[in-house]
C-alpha cells in the first residue's frame, strides 16, 4: 500500500493501487455479482430450466452472469469512449448513465431476440411476461434497467 503525503503533516492516508482501482475491474465484478442472483431468480421463467440438474443450472446461470458482466463492461467502454474518460462513473451525468443503461438494453434485446427467435438457444416459459412487438422477456429488460444503476453506484463508491 502506498501512502499519500499530507502537506499539513497529518498522518498520511493510505492509497490503494492495482486492479481494484480500475473502474473496469469494478464494473465487471459488481455486474457479475449482481447479475448472478438475478439469473438464478429467473430460472422459473425459462422453459426447461427448473427441471435441469442442479449443477447444470448453476453453470448455465453463471455463464449468463459472466455474459452480463461482459455486456456491462462493453457498455462502460462505450460511454468512456464518448465521454473521453474512463473515470465517468466518479461523477456520472444523466446522459452517461442513460447511455450505459441504454447500450446494455439494446444488446439485451438483440441477444434475447436472436436466442429465442433465430438461434433457438432458449425459450421463455409461460410465466415470462413479454413485450408485445418483439416478444422479448420482461425479466431480462428489467434486469438491464435496475442492475446497471446499482453497478454505477457501487463502482463510484469503490474507486478512489
Amino acid at each position: 500500500m502506498v501512502t499519500g503525503v499530507d502537506p499539513r503533516g497529518a498522518t498520511p492516508a493510505p492509497q490503494r493501487s492495482g486492479a481494484m482501482n480500475r473502474p473496469e475491474t469494478n464494473v465487471f465484478l459488481f455486474a457479475f455479482l449482481l447479475n448472478l442472483p438475478w439469473e438464478l431468480w429467473q430460472i422459473p421463467l425459462f422453459k426447461g430450466m427448473p427441471s435441469l440438474a442442479h449443477w447444470d443450472g448453476v453453470i448455465m446461470c453463471t455463464r449468463a452472469a459472466l455474459g452480463d458482466a461482459v455486456i456491462a463492461l462493453l457498455a462502460f467502454w462505450l460511454v468512456a469512449a464518448t465521454t473521453r474518460t474512463r473515470d465517468w462513473m466518479r461523477r456520472p451525468t444523466g446522459i452517461a448513465l442513460g447511455a450505459f443503461v441504454a447500450s446494455g438494453l439494446i444488446v439485451t434485446i438483440a441477444l434475447e431476440y436472436w436466442a429465442t427467435q433465430v438461434g433457438a438457444r432458449w425459450e421463455y416459459a409461460e410465466a415470462m411476461p413479454r413485450l408485445p412487438l418483439l416478444g422479448t422477456g420482461l425479466a431480462p429488460l428489467l434486469q438491464w434497467l435496475l442492475i446497471p444503476p446499482l453497478v454505477v453506484w457501487l463502482v463510484r463508491r469503490q474507486i478512489p
